[in-house]
C-alpha cells in the first residue's frame, strides 16, 4: 500500500456555513477524520478545525471519495444531525463513471455487506453475516469509444465502501478503483466517484437545504 499523501492545503471549498452546521467539498486523496498514526493525522476536520474550532464530522466519504460533506459545529448539532442520518433523512446521491456500458438503465443493488478483515480495508459480500445494503443506480449516459458508463448512484444505507463494491458485484466496477476494480494507485488516477448531492432539514431554522457540486472528473457541462 502506498503512504498517505493528501493533496496542498490550499483551503477548503465550503459551499455553507453558519453556526450550527458546515457543507464543505471534499478533495479527492484525503481523509474525513485522522487516521491511525501521526502521518494520517492531516484530513479534512483538522483542516477545518483551524478555522471552526467546534467542527465535528457527522459522516464520512472515503478518503478517494470527493464531494458533498456535512459538518456539525459543536456536540449538540452533532447529536441532531447524527440523527438525520441514522433516520434517513439526509438524501444523497453521488455520480460515478465505471467499466463497461450498462444494460439496464435504473435498478436496485441489495447486497449484504461486511469487513473482510484479511484483507482490510476491503469490504465483500456475505450473505450469512454482512449486513443488509442497498444502493439505487441510474444510467445517465454511455461513452461507447471508452467502453464506460456514468451513474448516478443513491445509497439507502451507509456501508462502508458500499457504492464501490455494489458496482463491482454488478460488473461494472469503479473507474480508478484500485481496491475493487483494475485501478493502479501508482498511475495516479483517481477514484471516479463524487459525492453530488446532499439535501436535509435544517435542525435549527427547519429550512430545507439542498446542495450540489459537480464531479471534477466531468466536462464543464455534464453533470
Amino acid at each position: 500500500m502506498l503512504p498517505y499523501t493528501p493533496p496542498p492545503d490550499r483551503g477548503l471549498e465550503i459551499l455553507y456555513a453558519d453556526d450550527a452546521l458546515l457543507v464543505v467539498d471534499k478533495p479527492a486523496g484525503l481523509l474525513s477524520v485522522p487516521g491511525r498514526g501521526a502521518d494520517k493525522a492531516d484530513c479534512l476536520i483538522s483542516r477545518l478545525q483551524a478555522k471552526f474550532a467546534d467542527a465535528l464530522a457527522v459522516h464520512r466519504l472515503d478518503m478517494s471519495t470527493s464531494g458533498l460533506l456535512l459538518v456539525a459545529r459543536g456536540a449538540a448539532m452533532h447529536s441532531a444531525l447524527s440523527r438525520l442520518f441514522r433516520e434517513r433523512q439526509v438524501g444523497k446521491r453521488y455520480l460515478a463513471e465505471v467499466e463497461g456500458c450498462l444494460a439496464t438503465t435504473a435498478g436496485e443493488i441489495e447486497l449484504p455487506l461486511i469487513c473482510d478483515w484479511p484483507n482490510r480495508p476491503r469490504q465483500k459480500v456475505d450473505f450469512e453475516i454482512g449486513k443488509h445494503s442497498l444502493t439505487r443506480y441510474r444510467l445517465v449516459s454511455i461513452d461507447a469509444e471508452r467502453q464506460t458508463s456514468r451513474v448516478e448512484l443513491e445509497p439507502v444505507t451507509g456501508r462502508s465502501h458500499q457504492l464501490r463494491v455494489h458496482m463491482a458485484a454488478l460488473g461494472h466496477p469503479i473507474l480508478g478503483d484500485e481496491l475493487y476494480g483494475s485501478g493502479n494507485p501508482e498511475t495516479g488516477e483517481r477514484l471516479h466517484l463524487h459525492a453530488t448531492d446532499l439535501a436535509f432539514v435544517h435542525p435549527l431554522s427547519a429550512e430545507y437545504l439542498q446542495f450540489h457540486c459537480k464531479a471534477p472528473f466531468c466536462a464543464p457541462e455534464t453533470v
